[in-house]
């Protein structure tokens, strides 16, 4: 899933390629992909691109005052074509949406949603302010804008993993850099907010601050099809479990959900503990 940094480069990248375009045309090719019905997709047409900016996890494409907000959740993606040729979309496949611009260069060019898999999660919204959406307006603080305090943030009694992951409490942070954030600040993912004492409030603040910042400056200026390998070259412990640990050298380790995972590295942030899974064992605090 692509996460703050991921979007940040994503935002970046297609401003440079679409500010200043004329919309052609935004074809649908999945009934679910669109979640929204006024304004239609078709007034986008003639309209030009005035700016791409991100909240959270979310893409807005401001389009003469509309915008086409984007959500690409756990398997959806973006890719970026030249030259679109004069076909019309076919509905059905992993193909959930084309836009298509004009920048008076030539063949019409743009981008295609994709989405793998055959749980879509991809959505996609036509609004006139970008906070009809309902992730929008749930929002949290995002981490890297100006005046951003996480204390305030961590009086809830909830795993710490947890908490960085709620959007409603801070945006743009997914699975990954969760993992990766509780690596940096030597603290079990299943720690409790509220239980943590000032240094490792502190560890958690830096921690936040300089991976978030890190991975931003390293994917800005790659192009959409470059990130995905980026980030994952990136990670020090998400995706890396029976790997080394960079800092330590012991063994990374994992905890499976049901529909997702964790890794962590037991020496660094558990004190040797190995963590069970909640059908086997209770959490570690």
């Amino acid at each position: 899933m692509p996460e703050m940094p991921e979007v940040e480069a994503l935002v970046h990248w297609l401003q440079a390629q679409l500010e200043g375009a004329v919309v052609v045309e935004i074809e649908p090719a999945s009934f679910a992909v669109l979640k929204t019905y006024d304004p239609p997709v078709s007034s986008f047409a003639g309209l030009t691109v005035s700016g791409v900016t991100r909240h959270g996890k979310f893409i807005d494409i401001d389009v003469d005052g509309l915008h086409l907000v984007i959500h690409l959740a756990k398997a959806g993606w973006l890719r970026w074509s030249d030259h679109f040729g004069d076909s019309r979309v076919k509905m059905g496949g992993p193909l959930a949406l084309r836009f298509r611009v004009d920048r008076g260069s030539g063949p019409h060019e743009g981008f295609d949603l994709t989405e793998a898999g055959t749980r879509k999660g991809l959505a996609v919204y036509a609004v006139r302010d970008p906070h009809e959406v309902p992730g929008i307006e749930r929002l949290g603080p995002d981490p890297l804008a100006p005046g951003f305090e996480l204390r305030p943030l961590l009086q809830r009694r909830m795993q710490v993993k947890r908490l960085l992951r709620d959007q409603t409490v801070v945006a743009g942070i997914g699975n990954a850099y969760s993992d990766e954030i509780l690596h940096a600040a030597r603290l079990s993912p299943f720690a409790i907010a509220e239980k943590l004492d000032d240094d490792e409030i502190a560890r958690l603040e830096e921690a936040v601050t300089s991976v978030l910042a890190e991975a931003v400056a390293a994917a800005d200026g790659k192009p959409a099809a470059d990130l995905k390998d980026a980030k994952r070259e990136r990670m020090r412990v998400h995706g890396r479990a029976g790997q080394t640990c960079e800092v330590c050298g012991d063994t990374v380790a994992e905890v499976v959900f049901a529909d997702s995972s964790l890794q962590y590295c037991p020496t660094c942030q558990t004190g040797g503990t190995i963590l069970k899974d909640r059908s086997t064992s209770k959490f570690l605090k």
